[in-house]
C-alpha cells in the first residue's frame, strides 16, 4: 500500500467515525496525488506551489470566519494586520 492509499484510508475511516482528521493528513494525501500525476517527471518548486495553493483559501476562510474584520482575521492567523493586508493584496483579496 503506497502513502496515498494509506492516507486515503485514514480519511475514509475517520470520516465514518466522525473523528476530526488533522489538516496534515489532507495535505499529505493531496501532495501524494499530485506527485503521482507527474508520471515520472521531476517535481520543481513544490514548496512554493503548495504554499500558494493553501495560503489564499486560508486567508479567505479566516476573513469569512472573522466577518471580514482584518484585525480579528490577522489575530486568528497569528499575523500582524499589515502582513495580512500585504498578503490580501498579493492574492487580489483586498
Amino acid at each position: 500500500m503506497n502513502a496515498s492509499q494509506k492516507s486515503a484510508e485514514i480519511i475514509s475511516i475517520d470520516s465514518k467515525k466522525n473523528v476530526p482528521v488533522p489538516l496534515s493528513v489532507y495535505v499529505r494525501h493531496t501532495v501524494d496525488q499530485y506527485l503521482s500525476q507527474l508520471s515520472g517527471h521531476d517535481a520543481v518548486g513544490l514548496h512554493a506551489l503548495v504554499i500558494s495553493e493553501v495560503e489564499k483559501p486560508l486567508l479567505e476562510a479566516a476573513l469569512a470566519h472573522s466577518g471580514h474584520n482584518q484585525t480579528k482575521a490577522a489575530k486568528a492567523l497569528g499575523l500582524s494586520r499589515s502582513t495580512l493586508r500585504k498578503k490580501l493584496d498579493q492574492y487580489g483579496l483586498s
